[in-house]
């Protein structure tokens, strides 16, 4: 199996800047987001959030989430350093990468139907709109960035992807990955 391709001495390829750039721009709509509901929690009736009649967020099922998460994140960067040696090296930690990401999304879908069995929806307070739009944009986000993981796993098979290639998707992986806590410390405590 072949090597990544030498660096050609260009500092920053053109598809890490654009993925930089795009990661950017999600980093201000999460925060946007997250600034509101920092805002609404802080504004809510009486001081109570959830409101009453709300059911509490799984804290504790999501903190185990969250590991998984950032194991597959750990997997990613572990693959990256493999990659140096070859590609052949590479690919099972980017294959667990893939499969701890699947892992994480299966979990929080488990997640959301008990909740919504619960009484939690779009439509049932605040707390429910701020849930389902915050998390279901991760949820988004994490979706496409497995698809594009999975789509980089051939070619590294093959050992005809680029290390630029790679690169971006791992500025992609890894702002999905990090940003998951931030999350989960703002919205679930």
């Amino acid at each position: 199996m072949a090597r990544p391709a030498p660096d050609t001495g260009n500092p920053l390829p053109n598809s890490v800047l654009a993925m930089i750039i795009f990661v950017v721009a999600e980093i201000m709509f999460f925060a946007a987001l997250m600034s509101a509901h920092t805002i609404a929690r802080a504004t809510v009736m009486g001081g109570v959030w959830p409101p009453a009649g709300q059911p509490r967020l799984p804290v504790e099922r999501t903190a185990f989430n969250t590991a998984v998460l950032l194991l597959s994140g750990v997997l990613l960067y572990i693959s990256s350093r493999r990659a140096r040696a070859g590609y052949e090296k590479a690919c099972s930690y980017l294959a667990g990468a893939i499969v701890t990401g699947i892992a994480f999304v299966l979990l929080q879908g488990v997640e959301w139907v008990a909740l919504l069995r619960e009484g939690l929806t779009m439509t049932s307070s605040a707390h429910g709109a701020f849930f389902y739009l915050i998390v279901g944009a991760h949820a988004l986000h994490a979706l496409v960035a497995i698809a594009v993981l999975t789509s980089i796993y051939f070619p590294m098979r093959r050992g005809t992807l680029t290390p630029s290639t790679f690169a971006a998707t791992q500025v992609f992986w890894y702002f999905v990955v990090l940003l998951w806590p931030v999350i989960y410390l703002r919205v679930y405590l």
